[in-house]
């Protein structure tokens, strides 16, 4: 391992900086990784790591070595005053790599005999598009579908909310036209959630192929989604809030797709 950097100006420390921008991860083809339990489920799901950055000082746990050796990847070692520069946490742990996009088409979406996904439409917020990602994985859906999407996939705060699962399960980003024909052509139903429909979301039978599509948090999905939509569902509000924050939402429309699914099993025994 070579001697520890020590200056802000060095051009490999310039480089990953710039990766914090999306204009440059867009053309590079790379991202930044942040965090030991993130590094790991990247690692142990395949994605290439190409340059990890060190800084003993900030380590948590005894686990460091293993997965730093676990990466075979180019190390450099950082001063703590120039990791805590390249760092985008409050409380850094001293491992960020730099890593190479995953780039999955939707043809390459493998569905299960009973296909299950989500679509998020021009998501703004990346710790939305994070959370939801993360609540995606913990329903054990296919897929997420990130259609016209406002915020990169790989924008480090995404990495960060999603936990990791950003590399658990297949994320495609792709446009509305393209998403619909694929839903088509599979027979899966879509199901968009609006606070203007009439029916609750536990009141529509959910167990079939669907996809659970949601929108921009402030003006929800657009026309095109909403006029396609085989399904429209509400969440029911009782308080002052007209609305649920999407990564909420989200959430709470995957599990009741899980409960549905479950208790038609149930009364098939």
């Amino acid at each position: 391992m070579s001697d520890s950097i020590t200056s802000l100006q060095n051009p490999k420390i310039k480089r990953a900086q710039k990766l914090k921008e999306r204009k440059e991860r867009n053309e590079s083809d790379l991202f930044l990784i942040e965090g030991y339990r993130e590094l790991k489920k990247a690692v142990d799901a395949g994605v290439k790591i190409e340059t990890l950055f060190i800084c003993p000082s900030f380590f948590l746990g005894v686990n460091e070595d293993a997965l730093i050796a676990q990466c075979r990847a180019q190390r450099i070692v950082c001063e703590p005053h120039v990791f805590e520069k390249l760092s985008y946490r409050d409380r850094p742990d001293g491992l960020i790599a730099i890593a190479v996009q995953m780039q999955t088409k939707l043809e390459q979406l493998h569905l299960k005999k009973n296909p299950f996904l989500v679509i998020a439409e021009s998501i703004e917020k990346p710790g939305n598009l994070g959370t939801i990602l993360r609540s995606a994985d913990a329903a054990g859906v296919d897929g997420v579908i990130v259609c016209d999407p406002c915020t990169d996939i790989y924008n480090p705060n995404v990495v960060r909310a999603s936990v990791g699962t950003l590399f658990t399960l297949p994320v495609i980003a792709a446009t509305t036209s393209e998403t619909l024909s694929f839903l088509k052509l599979h027979g899966i139903q879509l199901v968009a959630a609006t606070p203007s429909a009439e029916k609750s979301f536990t009141q529509m039978p959910l167990t079939g192929p669907v996809a659970i599509a949601v929108g921009t948090e402030q003006l929800g999905l657009s026309e095109s989604w909403m006029q396609e939509a085989d399904l429209r569902v509400r969440i029911p509000m009782h308080g002052v809030a007209d609305s649920l924050n999407v990564a909420t939402a989200t959430t709470l429309l995957l599990y009741e797709v899980l409960r549905q699914r479950e208790a038609y099993t149930n009364r098939k025994k």
